[in-house]
């Protein structure tokens, strides 16, 4: 598989820093870090959120768009995790990357500097044209909704 290419812009918050990347060759994301300063880490209170800032840009190429999910050693050991998960990063979008992070644990949750806070996984998007009818084609499930499938 080619890789695709993409832009990236490091902020001035955002110096220092290692860019995203992958753990593994078998990786399917990138580690997006947390470029709070050094001093001035941000606390999560139990049952509270917090944007955390990254530090980076995106420019992602048509048809694409970045999708920011959990890390699940965060949501193991600490219960945090993405709040709007999996968070949308359109591929027109040009400003900075921030992770929404929530805190379900019972200890208040510290994102310091260089912290590995999410991963950013880019992903093709279907582009669909919308036709109003009457009536939908049927198939066997029907509108078998939550459960209908079986346990």
């Amino acid at each position: 598989m080619t890789p695709l290419v993409v832009q990236i812009e490091r902020l001035p918050h955002g110096e220092g820093l290692p860019l995203p990347a992958y753990q593994t060759e078998g990786s399917a994301g990138l580690d997006l870090l947390a470029a709070v300063p050094s001093h001035a880490p941000i606390t999560i209170l139990p049952g509270r959120s917090a944007a955390i800032p990254t530090g980076i840009a995106l420019a992602l190429p048509a048809g694409t768009e970045g999708q920011i999910r959990p890390r699940s050693g965060l949501a193991l050991r600490h219960n945090v995790t993405v709040l709007n998960a999996p968070g949308t990063i359109d591929a027109d979008y040009r400003g900075e990357i921030l992770v929404l992070l929530v805190n379900h644990g019972a200890e208040p949750f510290v994102a310091e500097r260089g912290a590995r806070i999410a991963q950013l996984v880019v992903a093709p998007v279907a582009k669909v044209t919308l036709v109003a009818n009457q009536e939908l084609t049927h198939t066997p499930r029907g509108g078998g909704g939550f459960g209908s499938t079986g346990q």
